[in-house]
């Protein structure tokens, strides 16, 4: 695999930063991930920009404007084997001669990328979706920062993984926030519902584009706090991202999501967005981003 570490390309294997990286002593930097279909990167201004605010949010400078973002990007792709991939990027305040918790002078940033194979929801996990389990969000106040301090996100996730599941869903006074790497969308009586973006999510990319597309094809929608119980008796549930696209959830903390013939499976909202998710992918991946 390829990457990008300050200015050089080179193989993955062979990038090197200094253990006094900040990014790496005090989890000191933000991140972006773009999939990549066909070598297309996915609504790549839309992430630059979530990019872009995630370094204002931590007071750190952007080293390169759009312009020489995407031509790094681009030649990452382009030096990459695979044709559907992952792009992360990441930059830290840099590696100083101490350590100091203030910010440090005269420090130039770390930037690193490097592009890995995107592999999406098995056929499997697509018809018949996934089971998730519930805990309580320990994350601090600014969840939409996409900041590379994602301990209390590791820790969440890895109680899904010892139970066997596929996602933890965080709730938060008695509210949804979302997943330990997704974004969550419920239905209840054919309605979309969904927490609006604030300081306790990640605006999520893939969030926006169902949005959109429910707007597009005038489905009943409403952006406003989702309640635990909203969450825990909805028709539907499905998870959001960028590499899980739109999935859908069978169970919730072993319980079957929805009611009588269709409960434990894909309810026909679900099924609905995300063919028109595969849609709107494919358009991208025959045209470009759009």
């Amino acid at each position: 695999m390829r990457a990008y570490l300050n200015g050089q390309f080179l193989p993955l294997s062979e990038a090197r930063i200094s253990p006094l990286d900040r990014g790496f002593l005090y989890a000191d930097g933000a991140y972006e991930v773009i999939p990549v279909y066909s070598r297309f990167p996915f609504r790549i201004d839309e992430h630059l920009r979530r990019f872009q605010d995630s370094l204002e949010g931590i007071r750190l400078a952007n080293p390169h404007t759009n312009a020489e973002w995407r031509a790094i990007i681009l030649r990452l792709i382009a030096e990459t084997e695979f044709d559907d991939q992952q792009v992360y990027i990441q930059v830290t305040r840099g590696a100083d001669s101490k350590r100091d918790q203030c910010f440090p002078t005269g420090v130039a940033p770390t930037i690193f990328l490097f592009s890995a194979s995107l592999t999406g929801p098995s056929a499997a996990q697509r018809e018949s979706g996934v089971a998730v389990i519930t805990a309580p969000d320990i994350r601090w106040s600014r969840c939409d920062l996409k900041t590379v301090s994602l301990l209390p996100n590791v820790l969440t996730r890895q109680l899904s993984a010892d139970v066997g599941v596929s996602e933890t869903i965080m709730l938060r006074d008695g509210l949804l926030t979302e997943g330990s790497a997704t974004n969550v969308f419920a239905v209840k009586n054919g309605v979309i519902i969904t927490p609006p973006k604030d300081h306790r999510i990640l605006p999520g990319i893939t969030y926006d584009v169902v949005l959109e597309l429910a707007a597009k094809h005038q489905a009943a929608h409403e952006i406003r706090p989702v309640t635990e119980q909203e969450l825990r008796s909805a028709d539907e549930l499905w998870l959001t991202s960028s590499t899980k696209e739109v999935l859908a959830i069978a169970t919730l903390d072993g319980q079957p999501v929805g009611s009588g013939a269709r409960a434990g499976k894909p309810g026909p909202v679900t099924r609905q967005m995300a063919a028109w998710f595969r849609a709107y992918k494919e358009d991208v991946m025959r045209h470009g981003d759009v």
